[in-house]
């Protein structure tokens, strides 16, 4: 009897051996005890099932990514649409965790003067004030006298000043996301703050009650739309409302996600909104102050049967890394999550189908969406945080689930894999997820992720990925210090473009710092970086595994 040839052996236990892990679960290990509070009621108040905000960010400069969540507050059954809800009880206040450098975080939120007022939506980040110190605006689903957004200035790396009104940030109603940007590059951050509709604490519609599987939250078409802010920084501190002379005020919305990115290459940034149940929007900035909103003719307003779509999160960046940024918005399950490619000369295709996306995504809801490049072979990835907006869905829809999975898409040569199932055990189990963000939170060159979950804990997966990489961080002089805006071009074995941002996902703030993934790349021949406005930084040869600071003055 003939013996299975020595090579075939080996090949067939390679082929029985599980392939490794993409993530693990060091949530316990860090020290991330967040668990989200949406003080349910048997009204079934819509903010009890939206909010949830991540922010990833250095708040003390110590060259550690820290993790900011935004919490809820205790609502009243029934409660007061002049009440503001009540977060006094610890276990509503937002929560700030401090990067200790071996892999620990250390909830430091009373020493930061963060634990919020009001019911918290979400937060951004951005230096608003050009002092080096990474600033914060969290978001609120505000009635009484919580503002719809609260500012927090970043004094010296040691704790946060409200300075709400002193910068003259008036703002009232249900606040979503928000982001700052550079939308008149005059060297000082911006700020848009979406909002969702006019929703009233005091107005009960009585949804599902004739039900056999009883009250439900309420659908978005029975609400009416509302206008985002757009607040102009003048300079010396303050903000000025810009919101009707910029035109943003002209298109009331029900705006949950925004991000921003240059789609026509003009050199200003644009705005991209993802509005639940509405016609998605897309503000051309015309260089003057003012904008044009464009997604009709652009042909991001709708999906390809002319429908509008439960837009949730909302990403806005180059995919295929053909230099040009593109659009994924998150829907609700039997929707499919929306790609639109960006194909230059200012329009846009459809092409969730052709990309994967439509299948893999119909019975997920999606709210978070993260592009990172996860394994570092140079290609943008795409991670997104799910979960029903009903939590008795299945009563009524038994094919659904309010808890689901999140997913990992892997980009390849014809559009997006699902690699979920190597994700690690964190991507087996259902969760309620709403906002996520990403972030290297250990400083080895990969994207790790933090998620929040509505009424549960938050989890924090590392990523395992032990290919090269670069990271790049901006700092501005002529421009904003962060570099917001700025396009960064890395050119060697491949050219890879990206433009800093913070903004995007669903609520919540990114690791400003560039990450370029090289494969087994050991360096690249050039840095390359256009700078708002138009200036340019060049650095030449540089080798890989490592953060290098590019500055506007070199």
């Amino acid at each position: 009897m003939s013996q299975t040839p020595h090579w075939l052996l080996l090949s067939l236990v390679a082929t029985a051996l599980p392939a490794a892990d993409l993530f693990e679960d060091a949530t316990a290990e860090a020290g991330l005890t967040f668990r989200h509070q949406s003080s349910k009621t048997p009204r079934k108040y819509l903010p009890e099932t939206m909010s949830g905000g991540v922010a990833i960010f250095d708040a003390n400069q110590d060259g550690w990514m820290d993790v900011f969540f935004v919490n809820g507050a205790q609502l009243d059954f029934p409660h007061p649409q002049g009440k503001e809800p009540d977060k006094s009880d610890p276990r509503f206040w937002n929560r700030l965790f401090v990067n200790q450098g071996d892999g620990t975080f250390k909830d430091q939120t009373e020493a930061f003067g963060l634990q919020g007022r009001g019911y918290g939506m979400g937060a951004t980040v951005g230096d608003y004030d050009n002092d080096g110190f990474p600033d914060l605006l969290v978001t609120n689903a505000a009635t009484g006298s919580a503002p719809g957004a609260v500012l927090y200035r970043n004094v010296e790396g040691k704790r946060f000043s409200d300075v709400t009104a002193a910068a003259n940030l008036a703002t009232t109603g249900w606040a979503t996301s928000a982001g700052f940007f550079d939308y008149d590059n005059d060297g000082f951050l911006d700020l848009f703050i979406a909002r969702y509709m006019k929703y009233r604490f005091d107005v009960d519609f009585r949804c599902g009650m004739e039900t056999s599987y009883g009250r439900t939250y309420c659908h978005p078409d029975l609400f009416e739309p509302e206008t985002s802010y757009l607040f102009r920084n003048v300079g010396d501190g303050t903000f000025e409302d810009v919101s009707q002379a910029s035109g943003i005020a002209d298109h009331p919305g029900k705006g949950l996600g925004v991000a921003f990115a240059d789609y026509d290459s003009d050199g200003w940034v644009d705005i991209a909104v993802a509005n639940d149940s509405f016609p998605q929007f897309l503000f051309h900035n015309l260089g003057d102050g003012t904008f044009e909103e464009t997604a009709l003719f652009a042909g991001t307003a709708y999906d390809e049967d002319g429908r509008e779509f439960a837009g949730m999160g909302i990403a806005f960046e180059d995919l295929d890394s053909d230099g040009l940024p593109d659009i994924v918005a998150t829907a609700l399950s039997q929707e499919k999550y929306a790609f639109f490619h960006n194909a230059g000369n200012d329009a846009f295709e459809y092409r969730t189908e052709a990309s994967g996306l439509g299948a893999t995504t119909q019975l997920y809801s999606g709210w978070g969406v993260n592009v990172f490049d996860f394994d570092n072979d140079g290609r943008r990835d795409l991670f997104f945080s799910n979960g029903h907006v009903m939590d008795n869905i299945a009563q009524s829809q038994p094919h659904l689930t309010y808890l689901q999975t999140p997913l990992l898409l892997r980009r390849d040569d014809e559009g997006f894999v699902n690699v979920s199932q190597q994700g690690g055990p964190t991507f087996q189990q259902d969760w309620a997820g709403r906002g996520s963000a990403v972030g290297d939170l250990d400083n080895d060159g990969d994207l790790d992720l933090v998620v929040s979950n509505v009424d549960g804990e938050a989890y924090l997966a590392r990523n395992l990925s032990d290919a090269n990489w670069l990271g790049v961080r901006l700092v501005g002089c002529q421009s904003n210090r962060d570099g917001i805006g700025a396009q960064i071009e890395v050119s060697g074995a491949q050219v890879q473009r990206r433009q800093v941002t913070t903004a995007g996902s669903y609520l919540s703030s990114r690791d400003q710092r560039i990450f370029f993934g090289l494969s087994a790349v050991n360096e690249v021949d050039e840095i390359r970086v256009t700078w708002p406005g138009g200036s340019r930084t060049t650095r030449g040869r540089t080798q890989a595994n490592q953060v290098v600071d590019v500055s506007e003055c070199e």
